[in-house]
């Protein structure tokens, strides 16, 4: 059975509001609809492995200091803006939520180092015949 996905709570992020950017008619220079999400990893109260893996991210979107910092501008209002915002920073914690599986190193079979070794042969012979032709007397 999976895991229950992680939810951050709304006060363990920082919301600002401001204008957003690009095209968008008069509403744009007069409403600020864009938000602005700042998530602290190391004050959080998330399990010590996750704050881990989320910091050795190499993501853009987090800062030296450990803050993660989204920013939502793609829809009008910002209800929605920070709906978006919260939605992404929980797809974000979630992908690291769950710990890599530990690799272990296999030999390879004697079967399949028999078969390269045979293929690195038959490609060995083939090239050799592309050469020039030599006189045989």
């Amino acid at each position: 059975m999976a895991p229950l996905p992680l939810q951050i709570s709304e006060d363990e992020v920082e919301i600002t509001a401001m204008r957003a950017q690009g095209a968008g008619g008069q509403n744009v220079n007069k409403v600020s609809s864009a938000v602005h999400l700042r998530f602290d990893v190391a004050a959080s109260s998330l399990p010590e492995g996750v704050k881990e893996r989320l910091l050795a991210l190499r993501d853009t979107r987090i800062t030296q200091d450990g803050v993660v910092v989204i920013k939502a501008q793609q829809y009008r209002s910002q209800e929605l803006n920070r709906a978006d915002a919260l939605e992404r920073l929980n797809a974000l914690v979630n992908s690291v939520a769950v710990p890599p599986r530990v690799r272990r190193a296999t030999k390879p079979t004697y079967g399949s180092q028999q078969r390269r070794l045979q293929s690195k042969t038959q490609r060995g012979e083939t090239k050799a015949l592309r050469g020039r032709v030599r006189d045989g007397s």
